[in-house]
C-alpha cells in the first residue's frame, strides 16, 4: 500500500532561531526595579500613572479613548468597540505614562487582542519638541500583530527627506520576528507521489505574496536546491522542476487589483511573487497532461525588503496533490494553533543604554543594535491600534482587547 508521510510544519523563527521557554531566562540578577505597574487597583486610579488619548487618529483606523483603557481584575484591557466616535467606525485606547524614563530595562507582560488588523504595542517615545540630546525618537519595543508576529522599530522623527511624491520620509529601522512560520519551505517527499495535480491553498483572510513555487521530481541523492537560491534549477545536475514545464496550466482564486502575477511563481526568481486577491479563499493550481512523479516541492512567501527583512508571511496552508479525485495532503501548516498570542502571555523586553538597544522576548535576546540618537526622557506607551496594513477589519474584533498584565523598569545595580 502505497504511503504518504503529511508534514505538519511548526517553527519558531526570528533573525537567529532559538527555542522558546516556558519561564522567563533574563538575568535579574543585575537590575534593581525602580518602577512597576500590576494594575492592581480600581479603574478609577488608572489615571495616577497614566495619561489616555481622547481624539480620534487620522492615520490608523480607530479613534482611541480613555473609556476603552479599563483595569479589571488585575489587568488592564485595551479595549475595541465597534462604535462611532471621533469621525471613525471604531474605538481602541492608548495610554502613556506621566513619568519619563531614561538608560535602563523595560519589561511588559501581555496578550495580543485576538484578531488580525491589530497593533498590540509597547513603546518609548519622546514628546514635544526637539530634546536637548540626540534626536526625537519612537522606540517600538513590540509592535505585535496577531496571531504570533513580533515587530521592533526605531524611528528617527527629526530628520525628514522629500520623496518625488510630495511625502515626507524619516529614517526607521525595523526587524520582525515570526514565530511559527518562515519565508521559505522545502518539503522532501518520503514516500514520492505521482499525479497530475499540485495546489498550494490558504485560509488567510487577508491577501499574501507567494513566491517561486517549485516541483521537482526525485533526487536519488536526497540532495534539493536552497530554497532562496536564484540558481535553483541548475544546481543539482539531472534534477527536474516540473513547475516551469512547457506543458503546465497555472491557475489560482485570483490576483490582487486583477493584476494576473502567477508567471513570478516559475520565473526563476525566488524574490519575485505572485500575489492573491483580497478576499475569500486562496488558492494556486498546477496542473500536467500526464502524470509527474514528485520528491521535493519547495516555495517562498511573504515579501523582503531593502534590508533583507520579511514581512507578511502565510501563518496557515496546506500543500497537496490530486489522487484518485480526492485531494490529500503533503503539507500542512497552522501557526495559530501551537503559537497564538492571544491565548497567552507573552513578555517584551528592552534593554537601553548609551552605547545600544537590546530587544528581548520571554527573556531571550531578539535584536541588537547601535544606539544612534536615542538619548533623551521619553514616557511608556502601551496602544491598541487597528490598522489596514495587517489584515481584513472584521465585526468579530468587537469587544476583544489588548490585555497587559504588568509593566516593569529596572535599572542597572
Amino acid at each position: 500500500m502505497n504511503k504518504l508521510i503529511v508534514v505538519i510544519t511548526f517553527i519558531l523563527l526570528g533573525s537567529n532561531v532559538f527555542a522558546q521557554e516556558s519561564e522567563n531566562g533574563f538575568d535579574y540578577t543585575k537590575w534593581e526595579l525602580k518602577w512597576e505597574d500590576e494594575f492592581d487597583y480600581d479603574d478609577s486610579k488608572l489615571e495616577d500613572n497614566w495619561a489616555s488619548q481622547n481624539s480620534s487618529s487620522g492615520h490608523i483606523l480607530c479613534s482611541r479613548w480613555r473609556e476603552n483603557a479599563v483595569v479589571r481584575d488585575g489587568v488592564l484591557h485595551l479595549d475595541i468597540k465597534k462604535e462611532k466616535r471621533g469621525g471613525q467606525d471604531w474605538t481602541a485606547g492608548s495610554i502613556w505614562t506621566r513619568k519619563q524614563f531614561k538608560y535602563g530595562y523595560f519589561e511588559c507582560r501581555y496578550k495580543y487582542a485576538g484578531g488580525e488588523a491589530t497593533n498590540n504595542s509597547f513603546w518609548l517615545m519622546t514628546r514635544g519638541g526637539e530634546p536637548a540630546e540626540g534626536k526625537k525618537f519612537e522606540i517600538d519595543i513590540n509592535e505585535g500583530h496577531y496571531p504570533n508576529e513580533v515587530s521592533t522599530n526605531i524611528h528617527n522623527w527629526s530628520d525628514f527627506t522629500l520623496l518625488p511624491n510630495g511625502k515626507k520620509s524619516h529614517p526607521s529601522y525595523n526587524e520582525m520576528f515570526f514565530f511559527g512560520t518562515k519565508p521559505d519551505y522545502s518539503i522532501q517527499l518520503e514516500i514520492p507521489v505521482k499525479t497530475e495535480k499540485i495546489r498550494f491553498t490558504s485560509k488567510n483572510s487577508s491577501r499574501f505574496n507567494l513566491g517561486e513555487f517549485r516541483v521537482y521530481g526525485v533526487n536519488e541523492s536526497g540532495e534539493y536546491p536552497t530554497v532562496l537560491s536564484e540558481t535553483a534549477d541548475s544546481d543539482i545536475e539531472g534534477l527536474v522542476n516540473y513547475a516551469r514545464a512547457k506543458n503546465v496550466r497555472i491557475t489560482s482564486s485570483g490576483s490582487y487589483e486583477d493584476n494576473a502575477s502567477e508567471n513570478k511563481l516559475v520565473d526563476g526568481n525566488p524574490f519575485t511573487s505572485w500575489s492573491t486577491q483580497q478576499e475569500g479563499g486562496k488558492w494556486v493550481e498546477f496542473t500536467w497532461q500526464q502524470p509527474i512523479t514528485v520528491g521535493c516541492i519547495q516555495f517562498t512567501n511573504g515579501w523582503r525588503d531593502k534590508n533583507k527583512t520579511w514581512h507578511s508571511l502565510v501563518s496557515n496552508y496546506k500543500v497537496q496533490y490530486l489522487k484518485g479525485g480526492e485531494w490529500r495532503d503533503i503539507s500542512v501548516l497552522d501557526a495559530s494553533k501551537e503559537n497564538d498570542f492571544s491565548e497567552e502571555y507573552h513578555t517584551y523586553g528592552l534593554e537601553w543604554n548609551e552605547n545600544e538597544l537590546v530587544f528581548y522576548f520571554d527573556g531571550k535576546e531578539l535584536r541588537r543594535t547601535k544606539n544612534e540618537f536615542c538619548y533623551s526622557e521619553a514616557p511608556i506607551f502601551l496602544s491598541l491600534a487597528l490598522i489596514k496594513w495587517h489584515g481584513v477589519l472584521k465585526d468579530d474584533l468587537d469587544g476583544k482587547s489588548m490585555k497587559v498584565d504588568y509593566v516593569r523598569y529596572y535599572q542597572k545595580k
